[in-house]
């Protein structure tokens, strides 16, 4: 019996697969791909190149007002269609009309108003949300922690398997660990639960699975903040416990920031941001946050000491010299 050969989005997905990129990038490439062959009326990327691709990338940028990492990710996405999928090697630079970056400085919140948020939240959300700000973590770096990465003893987090596939170590917050610890109490129960019915195995990267096969099922390799119900993996079909759903930490997260009244745009990401504010403002030097946040260029985290300098780069403004003798100006005037 012949089988039909794969479709071009069916290849695709196994080359992602193969090369153990994640789910949310195959979805991402896919999409991209897609797009990028409707928009040129169906024609087969083979028959395509350069041109076309400046020409999808321009239409993003002018006519869909695309921000520039949206652009960069598609641009992603059609690199790696043509040099790892149909193995295409693309003569000359592309040139595109390119989307502008933002100058947008991030958003933080002060102290105060880091503990009001926190306050407001409560259970299993604040417990990660408070470990999101106190590590200075990603959101999917929260949610992608397993058991064998906390080191209570050590007051540190090894964080795995980040951007480039490289790891990092940073702080533990000492007031989380007696919380975690209890938190990881019930964690246990419910995967004893879970494999007494037959179930209990978790995703493991990089084929760990065929390495290692019972380690699936092994309480290191578990999810710290496991998912409430389990669910079927979108790829092996296999049903297991996940980790918790970002939605529902970022839904979590604007009602505490709604209860608290805080006023400025408020994503799970500001607690990051947020993070890196305060170790300088208490005297931290930029490299000890560097690597804490785990970015590769200092000139990444140089964008927080922007922050730090506001008001006109730390300058005290001429009316605020004036207040300082409040009397003889009003008296002036």
């Amino acid at each position: 019996m012949e089988t039909r050969p794969k479709k071009l989005l069916e290849q695709v997905r196994d080359v992602i697969r193969l090369k153990h990129y994640s789910y949310r990038t195959e979805q991402s490439y896919v999409y991209w791909i897609r797009r990028y062959i409707l928009f040129h009326n169906k024609q087969h990327p083979r028959d395509m190149g350069i041109p076309e691709i400046e020409a999808f990338l321009t239409h993003l940028a002018v006519a869909q007002n695309v921000a520039a990492s949206t652009q960069n990710q598609a641009l992603s996405a059609l690199l790696f269609l043509y040099q790892s999928v149909l193995k295409l090697t693309l003569e000359g630079e592309i040139d595109a009309m390119r989307a502008k970056r933002s100058k947008y400085l991030p958003t933080v919140l002060s102290k105060t108003e880091v503990r009001s948020v926190l306050q407001a939240t409560d259970g299993v959300f604040q417990l990660l949300l408070k470990l999101l700000y106190g590590s200075g973590l990603r959101l999917n770096e929260g949610l992608r922690l397993r058991i064998k990465d906390l080191d209570f003893a050590h007051r540190q987090i090894v964080v795995r398997d980040v951007k480039g596939n490289e790891s990092r170590i940073t702080m533990l917050p000492e007031s989380l660990i007696e919380p975690l610890q209890q938190h990881l109490k019930k964690a246990r129960q419910l995967h004893q639960h879970d494999l007494d019915q037959g179930y209990g195995s978790v995703y493991l990267p990089f084929a760990l699975e065929r390495k290692y096969p019972n380690a699936d099922r092994a309480w290191i390799w578990q999810f710290v903040f496991p998912a409430m119900t389990r669910s079927r993996d979108p790829r092996s079909g296999i049903v297991r416990r996940h980790h918790l759903h970002e939605t529902g930490v970022q839904r979590s997260l604007k009602k505490a920031v709604n209860t608290a009244r805080i006023e400025k745009r408020v994503s799970v990401h500001t607690l990051r941001h947020s993070f890196a504010i305060h170790l300088l403002e208490d005297g931290y030097d930029i490299r000890t946050v560097q690597e804490l946040l785990g970015h590769k260029d200092v000139k990444t985290t140089m964008i927080y000491t922007h922050v730090l300098n506001r008001g006109g780069k730390g300058v005290r403004s001429p009316l605020d010299e004036l207040a300082l003798n409040a009397e003889a100006f009003w008296l002036a005037s």
